[in-house]
């Protein structure tokens, strides 16, 4: 079984939320495009009703930050 390696997680999460910061507030590199479901799925079981959705909203900033980031754990590994 593989070991999962939290810190290249932890900062891949921190470039993807820092470049979307920077490209909502300062509107630098916002060309974007949204994945996933534009009305959330219900699931009503009677008992409990779950309710499920799910958007990824991908900019050219955020992916400058992932990339940022694997080069900074390359640096500190």
């Amino acid at each position: 079984m593989k070991k999962i390696n939290w810190t290249l997680i932890i900062l891949v999460l921190i470039g993807y939320v820092i470049g979307g910061f920077i490209s909502t507030q300062f509107g630098i590199l916002d060309y974007h495009n949204d994945f996933g479901l534009s009305s959330p799925v219900t699931l009503d079981l009677g008992f409990i009703v779950l309710t499920f959705a799910l958007q990824i909203r991908l900019s050219l900033a955020s992916v400058i930050g992932v990339i940022i980031a694997f080069v900074v754990y390359r640096f500190i590994r």
